[in-house]
């Protein structure tokens, strides 16, 4: 199984703190060690950076855990190979154009018969399930809304379609499009809240603390979404199996 990683602020953040923590999960204290990805969103772009090797070992995750690039929303994955060989193709997060933004997309599970489904608008590069289901999912969205509609009916329109692919299987997902970030839950995902008063945290897989309060001012609101909780000092909340959570700017949209 894979491992998961996103980020919601309503300011542009540093992810490295949680970041460091995910890398040491590809190899170091984690068995997902085929490959590893992030995307951070910059305005109307992203960056998005892939590696087929382990991220515990990646002079690229390196460099990233020493460079400052900060974002409002960020998703990143490590994997762990199920289907789809071990390849650049098929590292996440996987990227597509919908309305003239940028979608990123990652998973974590096996979704039996995904590939018996068909596709119209949006086809895979790589072989793995994770983004033959990407290409379905966003199908359904621009099929059901050819232009962008209100952000209500699109949270309705991909919790249906979350629902769907979480009965065919393990379906911890994360969607992004640059504003909002969109969580699915089939058997492990957490989050955690931070805003003022800041305090400290240490992470679990490595050997570091932050203190946030000399990192962030009082208006900062961030929101951190992980497999399983990062830090060991702070409560993560759980999110419940068959879920689908929307984050937008720090906050969770119910």
């Amino acid at each position: 199984m894979c491992e998961l990683l996103a980020m919601s602020a309503n300011v542009p953040t540093d992810i490295r703190f949680s970041f460091s923590a995910l890398v040491q999960r590809g190899g170091a204290t984690g068995v997902h060690t085929d490959g590893w990805g992030i995307t951070f969103y910059e305005q109307k772009g992203c960056r998005s950076l892939h590696d087929p090797n382990p991220s515990a070992h990646s002079e690229l995750a390196k460099f990233l855990k020493a460079y400052p690039i900060k974002s409002r929303l960020v998703i990143a994955h490590v994997r762990k190979a199920n289907r789809g060989r071990v390849a650049l193709e098929n590292t996440h997060p996987f990227i597509r154009e919908m309305w003239g933004q940028y979608w990123s997309f990652a998973h974590n599970g096996q979704l039996k018969g995904i590939k018996k489904r068909p596709l119209v608008h949006y086809q895979p590069v790589g072989s793995t399930d994770s983004e033959h289901a990407f290409c379905w999912l966003l199908d359904q969205i621009r099929i059901a809304c050819p232009k962008r509609p209100s952000d209500a009916r699109l949270k309705r329109i991909v919790a249906e379609a979350y629902g769907s692919l979480r009965e065919l299987g393990v379906f911890n997902a994360l969607l992004g499009d640059g504003h909002a970030l969109y969580a699915s839950c089939s058997t492990k995902l957490c989050y955690i809240r931070r805003a003022a008063p800041f305090g400290r945290a240490s992470l679990i897989d490595e050997d570091m603390e932050v203190d946030f309060a000399k990192e962030t001012t009082p208006d900062d609101k961030v929101i951190i979404v992980a497999s399983t909780p990062l830090t060991r000092d702070e409560t993560w909340t759980v999110v419940p199996p068959g879920s689908t959570i929307v984050f937008r700017d720090g906050e969770r949209v119910d």
